[in-house]
This record gives C-alpha cells, structure tokens and sequence, in this order.
C-alpha cells in the first residue's frame, strides 16, 4: 500500500509539473509577486495531494516569525519536501538556484519566470560577489532570500556542514536571519520513491540580527538554533527505511 500511494503521488506529481509550466511562464507579464502567487496554488495543491495519498500532513511552530519581511531564511535541507513547502510559510521568497536549471526545456523557461537568484558555479570568487549583488536588489525590493547553507540534502542524523555564504549575503545586506528547522527527511527521505504517512514539524525560529556583526558568528548562531531544534524533532528509526 505504502508503495502503491507513492507511485499515486508521484505520478500527479510529475504530470502537474508538465501542466504547470504554461501558466507559469506566461505569467512573466506579471508584477513579481504576482508570479508568486500562481506557483503558490501549485504548492498548495501538491501538499494538499500529499495528504491525500500519502497521508503526510504538516504542522508549524514559530509561524508568527513567518510575517517579517524581508529576511535570509536559513532552512535545513534533508528532503525535496521543504523546496517547495517553504513556500506556504514565505510566499513571497526568492531562491538561490544553481544557473543550469534554466537550460531543462519548459521547466527551465518558466523557472525563468520566477526571477530567482541564479549562480554560476563555474565563476570561482565571481559568485559570491554575483550572490550580494543580486541579494542587494531583492532585498531593497522587500523580498526575503530562501537558502539552504548546507548547500545539499544531508541524510539524517548526519553531522552538518554548514557553509557561510548565506551569512556573508546577510550581513552585507543587513537583513535578518530566520532560522528553520524541520524533520520532513523522515516522512520524504533524501533519494527516496517512497513517501511515509505521519506529521511534519516545521519551526521557524526568531530573528537574528546581522547588521554589524560578523557573518561567522551570525552562522554559528543560526546553525545552532536549527540543531538545537532538531534534536527535539528528529526522531530516530521512526520508520523502517
């Protein structure tokens, strides 16, 4: 049954992508926010789907934190879950994504339409002078930054690793961090088809301020608040993987 709710799942999931794209990039005509909006009606009919077939639900704690604007979000990154659930927390964010998602053929012309914050990994150094730059401008225009500072998924119960980009990006640009933590890498684990049924905590933490204060020591704040979390989130061998 388990397996059977899953291939539901991701073949609505799949199909969805390819109906999606259309609307998506025809809303390049759109204010920005606006553009937002539209992929936040597919989020939210993948979540619902989610709870349909998978019976994976989501709770949220800290969700008043959510309201400040604009802000570097700093979430942890276990699952492919929280690349598009962040969404219904923070509408109105802008990503950090790697500048070869824009090739793929329809998808990549209406992730063009987002407007996200594309990186050339190839540029060496130029690439975080290309991040504060294009960080600067979304920022001024009153939007937050999602980033995910391990830089990938780690597998639970792993040490994390996390890298200081995102804190340089915050503290040049003043902005504060909204830390976040999560467990869906138990119900969505990392290179996985299956999909467990269960609740997924999502906590969002308190600001932390970054204006004058150096970027290691705004990531060491962050990163151990977001530990500190997951300990009380994670629960080990909850499922038999």
């Amino acid at each position: 049954m388990l397996y059977l709710r899953s291939l539901l799942f991701w073949i609505v999931f799949a199909l969805s992508i390819g109906v999606y794209w259309l609307p998506v990039l025809l809303s390049v005509v759109l204010p920005l926010r606006k553009r937002y909006d539209i992929v936040n009606l597919w989020v939210r009919f993948i979540i619902w789907w989610l709870k349909v077939t998978c019976k994976m639900d989501y709770e949220v704690k800290g969700g008043e934190h959510a309201a400040l604007e604009p802000a570097i979000i700093f979430a942890k990154h276990q699952s492919t879950w929280e690349t598009f659930a962040l969404k219904l927390f923070f509408p109105h964010s802008v990503y950090v994504a790697k500048r070869e998602l824009l090739w793929i053929p329809c998808f990549g012309w209406a992730f063009a339409a987002l407007d996200y914050i594309y990186i050339n990994r190839s540029a060496g150094r130029r690439v975080m002078a290309q991040l504060i730059d294009q960080a600067r401008k979304k920022v001024a225009n009153g939007f937050s930054i999602t980033i995910f500072p391990e830089g990938t998924r780690t597998a639970l119960g792993a040490a994390p690793a996390y890298k200081k980009g995102g804190a340089v990006i915050a503290v040049k640009t003043g902005t504060p961090v909204l830390p976040v933590a999560h467990n869906a890498g138990e119900f969505w684990p990392r290179h996985s088809f299956l999909k467990w049924p269960g609740t997924i905590t999502i906590s969002i933490g308190p600001p932390i301020k970054t204006a004058g204060r150096d970027a290691e020591e705004v990531l060491q704040e962050a990163s151990a608040w977001i530990e500190k979390e997951m300990e009380s989130l994670y629960v080990p061998d909850r499922f038999p993987y």
